[in-house]
């Protein structure tokens, strides 16, 4: 699977839906990552589908980077759920844009500065 070198192409392959890419064939992934993308905090991270949830890393080395952690939704028919960093459901938002809210309500002070 192809995995873009930097934020702003993971966004574009993701939105493109880019084919032999994170989460291109899952058809519940498509709203709330408009949503997601939509905002600024969050288009500066690096998006990370991965079962059946959007994950947002800094730079989209997962694997070298176990201890950030950013909250995360999973996707699917709303309502969506919005998890803490350290795995505690936030809440169920009825709609992409509540579940994004949320997200950022959540964000750790660094990301802050897109």
């Amino acid at each position: 699977m192809a995995e873009a070198p930097d934020a702003a192409t993971a966004w574009r392959w993701l939105l493109e839906r880019r084919p032999h890419t994170r989460g291109y064939l899952d058809d519940e992934l498509v709203e709330i990552a408009h949503a997601a993308h939509a905002e600024p905090l969050l288009r500066a991270l690096y998006p990370w589908p991965s079962h059946g949830a959007l994950h947002f890393l800094r730079d989209g080395q997962a694997d070298e980077h176990p201890g950030e952690r950013f909250p995360y939704v999973l996707y699917g028919p709303a309502p969506y759920t919005v998890h803490s960093s350290d795995f505690i459901r936030l809440g169920e938002p009825a709609t992409a844009g509540e579940a994004v809210a949320l997200l950022v309500r959540h964000l750790p002070p660094e990301p802050r500065r897109p």
